[in-house]
C-alpha cells in the first residue's frame, strides 16, 4: 500500500514488543514511535549488511537539498553531514564513529577517549611520537614536564647585552615573585650574576661581555596554587578548585 503522506497522532508501532517508557493510556506521548529495527535512513545503499540499529547515511533525496543560509555561509541541507543534532547527546555505551566529529561546545566523556585506532588515549602520558628525523628506521617520543606547580618558561640565548626582555603577555600571567633564573655561560666563565628583575626584564651583570643561554620559570598567577600532595582517595578529594584542572586518570576517563 502506497500513501502521499501518513500522519499518526500519538504513538506509532513498528514491530513486536511493548515500549512503556512511551507512556500507557493518557499518559502516551504524542508523536513518538517505537522501531524493532534495523533502520537505515539516507541512502539505502549506504549500508551493505546490518551494521547497528538506527543507520544513518548521506541524504540523496534531491527534493530536501534546498540551498539555506547556516551561519552566513549558503550550503545545501544534506551537506556535509549525515546527521545534524541540535542539543544534548547522551550515549550509553559505545560510538563508533568512521569519520571526522565537529563540537561547537565542549565534549565530556565519562569513558577512555582513544584517536589512531586506540594508540592515543588521552589517560596516557602527554607525547608526541614522531619518525626520527635523522636515524632511518627509528622513532622520537617526547613527553611532556610535569611538576608540583603551574609553571610556564621561556629559554633563549644572549650575545653582547645584559637584558633579558620576558614575554610582554607574564606582566598579568605569572606571580613575579615566582620568577627563577638559570643562566649558562657560553665559552668562558664569565661569573654572571642577576641584579634584579623588575619592569618585565631580567637584568644581568659580568666583569667582562655577557654571552650566555638562558632558562627563566615562573608559576601562573590566574588562578589558585597547586596543591601537589592532599589527603583523599581519588581526584575529586583535591582541596583546592578542581574546575581548574583537567586531571588524567579522573576528568578524562574516571579511573579511580
Amino acid at each position: 500500500m502506497k500513501v502521499p503522506d501518513l500522519f499518526v497522532g500519538k504513538r506509532f508501532f513498528c514491530g513486536q514488543g511493548n515500549p512503556i517508557a512511551l507512556g500507557v493510556g493518557p499518559v502516551e506521548a504524542r508523536g513518538s514511535a517505537f522501531i524493532e529495527g534495523p533502520v537505515i535512513m539516507g541512502s539505502a545503499s549506504a549500508f551493505p549488511i546490518v551494521n547497528a540499529t538506527v543507520m544513518i547515511g548521506p541524504n540523496v533525496n534531491s527534493e530536501s537539498s534546498v540551498p539555506v543560509v547556516l551561519g552566513g555561509l549558503c550550503r545545501p541541507l544534506n551537506n556535509p553531514y549525515s546527521l545534524c543534532v541540535k542539543g544534548d547527546v547522551a550515549i550509553f555505551n559505545n560510538l563508533d564513529l568512521q569519520g571526522n566529529v565537529v563540537a561547537g561546545n565542549d565534549i565530556v566523556a565519562q569513558g577512555e577517549v582513544m584517536s589512531r585506532c586506540g594508540v592515543h588515549i588521552l589517560s596516557a602520558k602527554k607525547n608526541f611520537d614522531i619518525p626520527h628525523p635523522t636515524k632511518e628506521g627509528w622513532r622520537l617520543r617526547h613527553t611532556c614536564p610535569e611538576g608540583p606547580s603551574n609553571d610556564v618558561y621561556v629559554r633563549g640565548k644572549l650575545k653582547g647585552e645584559n637584558i633579558i626582555n620576558l614575554p610582554e603577555y607574564w606582566k598579568k600571567f605569572v606571580d613575579e615573585d615566582s620568577i627563577t633564573v638559570s643562566i649558562t655561560p657560553v665559552g668562558r666563565v664569565q661569573n654572571i650574576v642577576v641584579e634584579k628583575i623588575e619592569n618585565n626584564k631580567v637584568y644581568l651583570t659580568s666583569e667582562e661581555s655577557i654571552e650566555c643561554h638562558y632558562h627563566i620559570f615562573a608559576e601562573r598567577s590566574d588562578g589558585e596554587k597547586l596543591i601537589p600532595e592532599y589527603e583523599g582517595d581519588s581526584p575529586s578529594d583535591y582541596p583546592g578548585n578542581n574546575d581548574e584542572y583537567s586531571v588524567s586518570g579522573f576528568h578524562y576517563d574516571t579511573k579511580r
